[in-house]
């Protein structure tokens, strides 16, 4: 099964219906039903869970499923350790980007694999050089 990276941009789409949102929920879906294995950095879990508090569309009992959702479906969650830890402080610092962007992008390709957000101007910012791993989640068949 190929196992693909996916940022908190596009989790957060699980849950609130915005733009692409059913291209988010193709990809869980395809996660759930074995298409793929959906991975992350272990701060998915959090950055999906500030998203929905700060959106003010739940209550308090709602991020508590919210929370539980999120953790019952699985996704791989990788720690920011060793190799991984270094190469994501080399992308934040080359690119001048964000460490939790970084350690999506790193984890892409410590795992050799694609990485899905819904985040154009980071795919905008990493440019050409990134170009064969990020893909924006309008991009799922």
């Amino acid at each position: 099964m190929e196992r693909v990276v996916s940022d908190a941009s596009v989790v957060v789409k699980w849950f609130i219906q915005e733009e692409y949102s059913d291209k988010a929920l193709k990809l869980r879906d395809m996660h759930v039903n074995g298409e793929v294995y959906l991975a992350a950095p272990e701060l998915l879990p959090f950055e999906v869970l500030n998203a929905l508090k700060y959106s003010g569309l739940f209550s308090l009992e709602e991020l508590k499923m919210a929370a539980i959702s999120l953790s019952s479906y699985g996704i791989e969650l990788y720690s920011l350790r060793g190799e991984l830890a270094q190469k994501t402080v080399e992308i934040a610092v080359k690119e001048n980007i964000t460490v939790y962007d970084a350690a999506y992008i790193a984890l892409a390709q410590e795992l050799n694999t694609i990485f899905y957000t819904a985040d154009e101007k980071l795919i905008k910012k990493m440019g050409e050089e990134y170009s064969k791993i990020m893909f924006h989640i309008s991009k799922i068949l």
